[in-house]
């Protein structure tokens, strides 16, 4: 355990006058307090889009955000309705947070430009496929951020799957259409000499789990490839209940998304994301 010194954050506020934009700033001050983290990932940004309409909506995130271990620094913009947090913590946890009062929260950027990777991991589609296409069930989600030069944080969490323990893998292949057959072995770098096995982690009985952790891996040599997580026990047997497939795909870098429609579908964030709860996803 290593410890990491926080510092407490003090209440302040300015007004951008040439927008006419309205930002509630919370700085550090010289008042500390030290927390055990098992692990000190270097600082990055990340800003999340959450409805607030006032003061004591901020108010209210920052409350639950200063209980947060690793947050160092908090800005709001009513006017966008986006959180940018500077931070050590996983987006999981800061999510979770916010999403403690009452409020959505959807994560619009993370880290430098180029830097962030991200991972829907869903059920294998059927042998056969149906008549009709369904969207495949949504089990997890994995986010990778890219903190240096051969630091990457991981940060997956999972859902509705049986309790157990569950194996996570970096695979040579994105393509899931048969589930982990079709994407290849444990990619191990373009050399061989990198480690492709992510870790395991814990299914508790409410079907949730996650890992959290530092890969030796570069954003851009992940992009393309797969992520497979499966029981233990479907490992050894080939069994593939209980397994979990996705593709890892770029996104978006601290200050490159400014999305507010998607042009696709015409449907808004906000719409795209109860949708994507309605499938599973946290």
């Amino acid at each position: 355990m290593s410890s990491l010194l926080l510092r407490k954050t003090l209440y302040t506020s300015a007004a951008c006058v040439s927008t006419g934009a309205l930002y509630y700033v919370f700085n550090r001050n010289s008042d500390t307090r030290k927390m055990e983290i098992a692990k000190a990932f270097p600082a990055y940004q990340a800003t999340f889009a959450v409805p607030m309409t006032c003061k004591a909506c901020t108010d209210d995130i920052f409350g639950a955000l200063s209980k947060v271990p690793g947050i160092q620094s908090t800005e709001f913009s009513l006017p966008d309705q986006l959180v940018t947090t500077t931070t050590t913590t996983p987006p999981s946890t800061i999510i979770s947070a916010i999403q403690s009062t009452g409020r959505t929260a959807i994560i619009r950027g993370t880290g430098a430009a180029n830097s962030a990777a991200v991972c829907i991991l869903e059920t294998p589609p059927p042998p056969t496929p149906p008549t009709e296409p369904q969207p495949s069930p949504v089990r997890g989600l994995a986010r990778l951020i890219q903190l240096s030069d051969r630091i990457t944080l991981l940060d997956l969490t999972l859902t509705g799957l049986a309790k157990g323990t569950y194996t996570a893998s970096i695979r040579q292949a994105g393509d899931i259409s048969a589930g982990a057959k079709s994407m290849g072995g444990v990619f191990t770098g373009f050399d061989g000499n990198r480690k492709g096995e992510l870790g395991q982690l814990e299914v508790d009985a409410s079907g949730r789990g996650a890992l959290v952790g530092e890969v030796d891996w570069r954003v851009w040599e992940m992009v393309g490839r797969g992520i497979v997580v499966e029981n233990v026990d479907a490992a050894k047997t080939g069994d593939e209940n209980d397994v979990v497939v996705g593709v890892i795909a770029r996104s978006a870098g601290v200050w490159e998304n400014d999305k507010v429609v998607c042009g696709c579908s015409g449907k808004t964030v906000w719409e795209e994301r109860e949708e994507m709860v309605g499938r599973g996803m946290l």
